[in-house]
């Protein structure tokens, strides 16, 4: 009675695991969660402040599909003011997170049989998006060596006549890798000259470490600015995770107008009061708490790091983005989802397997937490990695 999309989709494992972590907690057992990709900042006075606004003029009705003008003023401003890229309002199109931006995206273009290039580790989402396009997905396995980054070598080598997206991450989610400006532009160069289509990732973007730079990929060049769709949002860097907020830019205007028809279809508009909430988010009035939160993420991700080495038998390199620690347990396991099933069901400890990411041998740890449950958590894990060796 299903249809073959749906059978072949499957459910989200960061989710499902955080799900289970709730239910465990529910029950009375003594859980501590890492799985979740979610601050545990509230939401910045000033964007709350906007929403009551909003609530009070009766601000409730149905919006133009892609996002009221003068929302879409303030994303084309902050494109100019973060990233140096110039757009117009018909090249923007607002949607409920980064996932329908993304849904939006590979459902407009992917037809059955078209490749879509995704460098693993990848988010989960990626790869059963495309699926459910009825498109290919291409995975690049890349090395600790190269930082868990693809090379443009990889990427010359996986290009086919029916390659018709690349993905690409930065910040990454699960691994905290950040492209440099010459990595992204070695990979443009490779990309020249094709009719290949990059989605741009940069939901990370506000959170980056120890000087590290972030660099826009429709930045880099004319070139990369013509063929990229920029896909962000406040959900990580402004903590708004259930305000749901995403948003996509593109110079190609009938492109955004197809997946606009789309959404049109489907959700229609975004909320109202998100819109009106999310305008001070993009207009710089938040960057302040943006700061003290990136700060406080920054000294997690040393301490964490520091901690799990510290752990024979486990080892991470330090993030440069996101609030993520992509752990290699390869001296102890190659099986993730029996880890972290064993760790969850012993010490109660909940992270995600590596195998949900496209990557054996890993599992995700998110320090979006408070440093006291971050060094339980990892105690935890520690007792249970001797465990393990004896």
């Amino acid at each position: 009675m299903f249809s073959k999309r749906i059978n072949a989709l499957s459910p989200s494992m960061t989710i499902a695991i955080s799900t289970l972590a709730r239910e465990l907690k529910e029950q009375g057992k003594d859980v501590l969660s890492f799985s979740a990709g979610e601050p545990d900042f509230d939401t910045p006075r000033r964007i709350k402040e906007a929403a009551i606004e909003a609530i009070e003029a009766g601000f409730t009705r149905y919006t133009a599909v892609a996002g009221i003008p003068e929302l879409l003023d303030a994303i084309c401003q902050k494109l100019d003011r973060d990233n140096g890229l110039s757009y117009e309002r018909e090249m923007i199109l607002t949607s409920n997170g980064a996932k329908q931006s993304l849904f939006n995206l590979t459902q407009a273009l992917i037809d059955e049989g078209d490749e879509v290039i995704i460098p693993a580790p990848y988010w989960v989402t990626y790869p059963e998006q495309v699926k459910y396009a009825r498109g290919i997905p291409v995975i690049i396995e890349t090395s600790e060596d190269n930082g868990l980054k693809m090379t443009p070598e990889q990427l010359k080598a996986a290009l086919t006549s029916r390659t018709k997206l690349l993905i690409l991450t930065s910040p990454s989610n699960p691994t905290g890798a950040v492209y440099s400006r010459e990595e992204i532009e070695a990979i443009g160069k490779v990309l020249e000259g094709t009719d290949v289509i990059v989605a741009s990732d940069e939901m990370y973007e506000k959170l980056v470490y120890d000087g590290t730079e972030f660099t826009a990929t429709a930045s880099v060049s004319d070139d990369l600015y013509r063929r990229t769709v920029t896909i962000n949002g406040l959900s990580k860097s402004v903590a708004m995770t259930g305000w749901r907020f995403g948003y996509l830019a593109c110079p190609n205007v009938d492109l955004v107008k197809k997946m606009t028809s789309l959404q049109s279809q489907s959700t229609s508009n975004i909320c109202s009061i998100t819109q009106k909430a999310a305008i001070p988010a993009l207009l710089g009035e938040v960057d302040e708490e943006i700061e003290r939160m990136r700060q406080a993420f920054e000294a997690r991700a040393h301490e964490a790091t520091e901690l799990i080495n510290a752990i024979e038998g486990l080892s991470v390199s330090r993030p440069q983005g996101a609030f993520y620690l992509f752990v290699n347990i390869r001296e102890l396991s190659n099986d993730s989802m029996q880890f972290c099933s064993d760790l969850l069901e012993r010490y109660g400890v909940a992270v995600v397997p590596g195998i949900g990411f496209g990557a054996e041998g890993y599992f995700r740890f998110s320090f979006a937490s408070d440093i006291v449950t971050i060094r339980e958590g990892i105690r935890r894990i520690e007792k249970f990695v001797r465990e393990l060796r004896a």
